[in-house]
């Protein structure tokens, strides 16, 4: 989708943590849809398509490896990117949010600089992604 700003799907149930992030994203440039629930993300995904999710893992209603797993096996969200965002830590963690189909993993707390540093390397690669596949498509 081409749209002037990037658009980030912030899922968060912490309504503190929740604004803090976005006003961030915002200020460095990002639209942003903020939700507090992981049936709120797979509901917001499908409906605005954002250029990745930043998802929080221990969620209500359906936590957010239930969520990354509902966005993964929709082929119409499947490629876009989900960033776990979660206080767990551990490889125990990492290995759990993989399986469920993240694709990458910030630790809570973090910076809001951080944050936006790291959503800025997730579209990097999403981007050089589809670059290499349009590539491959057009050379086949």
């Amino acid at each position: 989708m081409n749209r002037a700003k990037p658009l980030i799907l912030l899922v968060e149930d912490q309504s503190e943590l929740r604004r803090m992030y976005a006003q961030q994203l915002v200020l460095s440039g990002f639209d942003v849809i903020e939700v507090g629930n992981g049936a709120d993300a797979v509901t917001h995904t499908a409906e605005h398509f954002p250029d990745v999710v930043l998802m929080d893992l221990s969620l209500p209603v359906l936590d957010g490896w239930e969520a990354t797993r509902r966005l993964k096996s929709d082929e119409r969200t499947a490629h876009i990117p989900v960033v776990a965002l979660t206080a767990h830590d551990g490889s125990g963690e990492l290995q759990r949010a993989t399986r469920a189909g993240c694709d990458w993993f910030v630790p809570k707390p973090c910076p809001p600089d951080a944050l936006v540093a790291e959503i800025r390397r997730v579209l990097e690669r999403a981007s050089a992604t589809k670059v290499a596949k349009n590539a491959k498509v057009k050379s086949s």
